[in-house]
């Protein structure tokens, strides 16, 4: 999209605001019952500080412009003189944005498009206020939800599996007794000779060759891990040793063969109410966002016509897929569009 076009998408939603003195100073100056950002009283912000075209620059958009910004950048405009240096950059936006209106940017799709997400964002912004903060939500709706889920909040045990990984079977049986004698530097040292494909960077530590990452044992469904074989994520559960023990068999798996140590684990664990009750109230509010959100677009569904093709919608080709999308006129006449 072009920066003209982005001009005028952002000064059609984006307020601006401040005073010739110092936000500090103006509030100092009205009593608490103001309005307003920075403060003003709703006769000051209407203030005109510019006249662009049929446009106009208020003290409440200087106001607001500077409230939007973060502190660092606010403080920029701290001296006198460099409040008019926000003022022409103001203005400048707004020429900008007439201008790029006057070339009929405003119709691009590009602009429709992002101002139809900004507006999207903006009533759901409105649908969601008034949702209770972390804080409001009962503790005993809180509780309510572990209760019910207890098993998300059950940790299983965790093992690391780390693995020399070799093509021929022999070679892996005869290998294994070393390997279960070998120091971490030792196994760290087998597994990149016996590596393939490319090498970790320079950095990594020796010992960490071999290294596949961590898996929970193979009833669990959460834990699996694509660098870890079925095969493999089994064995490293037969061990019974300490963190450091070779399992003392080889492991087939995908066509190669795995001498398995458990390089860590991790104890199974139940998260308690108190350590899980800010994870949940963040939760329920989502579901309570999600909530709102679904009943306006229900209600919106109602409001206003809905008509779906679905013989156009099965004709979609997805790039970079093979597609076997039926002709249209092969398209059963009961998918015609309907409400």
């Amino acid at each position: 999209m072009s920066r003209l076009a982005v001009s005028l998408l952002l000064v059609a939603f984006l307020p601006f605001g401040c005073n010739s003195k110092s936000l500090e100073e103006r509030a100092r100056q009205i009593n608490s019952a103001t309005l307003g950002p920075g403060n003003l009283t709703r006769e000051d912000a209407a203030k005109v500080l510019a006249r662009v075209g049929d446009r106009t620059i208020t003290l409440g958009d200087y106001a607001a412009a500077l409230e939007r910004m973060n502190e660092f950048d606010r403080m920029r405009y701290q001296a006198p003189e460099k409040r008019k240096e926000l003022l022409n950059e103001m203005i400048d936006f707004e020429l900008l944005a007439i201008e790029a209106k006057r070339r009929g940017l405003d119709k691009s799709p590009e602009v429709e498009e992002a101002t139809r997400q900004i507006l999207r964002d903006a009533l759901l912004a409105e649908v969601r206020q008034g949702l209770p903060s972390l804080g409001d939500i009962p503790t005993a709706e809180v509780r309510a939800y572990y209760e019910a889920n207890r098993a998300d909040y059950r940790e299983p045990e965790r093992r690391r599996v780390s693995a020399i990984i070799l093509r021929d079977k022999a070679e892996a049986e005869k290998l294994l007794p070393e390997a279960k004698k070998a120091t971490a530097l030792e196994w760290g040292k087998l597994a990149l000779k016996y590596l393939e494909g490319p090498k970790p960077p320079p950095t990594t530590p020796i010992e960490m060759a071999g290294d596949l990452g961590i898996v929970s044992a193979p009833d669990d469904p959460r834990g699996a891990n694509p660098n870890v074989p079925p095969e493999v994520r089994a064995a490293v559960f037969e061990i019974k040793g300490d963190i450091g023990t070779v399992l003392d068999r080889v492991v087939p798996a995908q066509g190669r063969f795995y001498l398995v140590k458990m390089a860590g684990r991790t104890a199974a664990h139940e998260r308690s109410f108190a350590e899980a009750e800010r994870s949940i109230r963040g939760k329920l509010i989502q579901q309570k966002i999600e909530a709102r959100e679904r009943e306006l677009e229900e209600e919106l569904k109602k409001k206003y016509p809905l008509l779906i093709d679905e013989a156009a919608l099965a004709q979609v080709k997805i790039p970079g897929f093979p597609s076997e999308v039926p002709h249209a006129s092969a398209i059963p006449s009961s998918s015609a569009p309907r409400h």
